[in-house]
């Protein structure tokens, strides 16, 4: 974990994140505390990084969702090196 991640603010955020208990909460929470772009880029993000565990190309993920080649590339360096955040998450929903 990032120790300048760890902050007290930063989990009161996600303290906040937890407390909601299902998506019509999350819409009003995160439409209060994120522009429509911030939002749209978290979801991308995600989006991205499922396709690449899909094993899809850069080429097909940049025409599905539009994402610059630098963010694919990022994802994909936190898919391969990052903390087993989205590996975490796919596994929980995926079980669903």
């Amino acid at each position: 974990m990032n120790k300048k991640l760890k902050t007290d603010a930063v989990d009161y955020l996600f303290d906040a994140i937890l407390s909601l208990k299902n998506r019509d909460e999350c819409y009003s929470f995160f439409e209060d505390l994120c522009t429509v772009n911030e939002l749209l880029s978290l979801s991308q993000r995600f989006e991205v990084a499922a396709m690449l565990k899909s094993h899809k190309t850069y080429l097909e993920i940049a025409d599905k969702t539009g994402a610059s080649t630098a963010t694919i590339s990022r994802v994909n360096r936190s898919l391969n090196y990052g903390n087993d955040g989205y590996d975490l998450v796919f596994d929980r929903i995926n079980k669903k």
